[in-house]
């Protein structure tokens, strides 16, 4: 990779803006990667019989187990939807609620050995071609990588 450019900042007209945006190749690239992941979740779930907020739920309950109240907020469902996607999750062995370790009173959810295996399963072949990706970049491509993605994540964060 090369240094970083010396600097012209990125044009402030909208106009002049839409023709850097174009005529970046790092940047189109970038849109065709935000277009892909897109489209990769609601296709998994398709392949996995489950719905885009069934695999959603799976994928939050990889990273901790969750109430059900917790679970619906990071959906953007109710509580009652959220227990249904509970029980259809259950259901299929992918789920499993239990009381809370440290309030009985509580319901947690948490994820099953098949529900991990159903998700990682259908994301291999991805998490494979990037392994290889990431071990062909040299020290100072990582590097620039890594700055750009981190600015293109502080960038998508202005959104939200």
């Amino acid at each position: 990779m090369s240094e970083p450019s010396s600097g012209s900042a990125a044009p402030s007209n909208p106009v002049e803006l839409s023709d850097h945006l174009s005529a970046s190749s790092t940047l189109t690239l970038l849109r065709t990667l935000t277009s892909l992941s897109e489209q990769a979740g609601p296709a998994v779930a398709r392949r996995a019989a489950l719905t885009q907020n069934e695999l959603r739920a799976l994928e939050h309950l990889m990273e901790q187990p969750l109430g059900p109240g917790e679970l619906g907020r990071l959906l953007g469902v109710s509580s009652a939807a959220a227990s249904g996607i509970i029980d259809r999750l259950e259901t299929r062995g992918h789920a499993q609620r239990a009381s809370h370790a440290s309030d009985g009173r509580r319901t947690s959810v948490t994820i099953s050995a098949s529900g991990r295996e159903e998700v990682v399963g259908y994301l291999m072949p991805m998490f494979r071609e990037l392994a290889v990706v990431d071990a062909e970049l040299s020290e100072a491509d990582r590097v620039a990588v890594d700055r750009f993605l981190q600015g293109a994540i502080r960038a998508l964060r202005t959104l939200i």
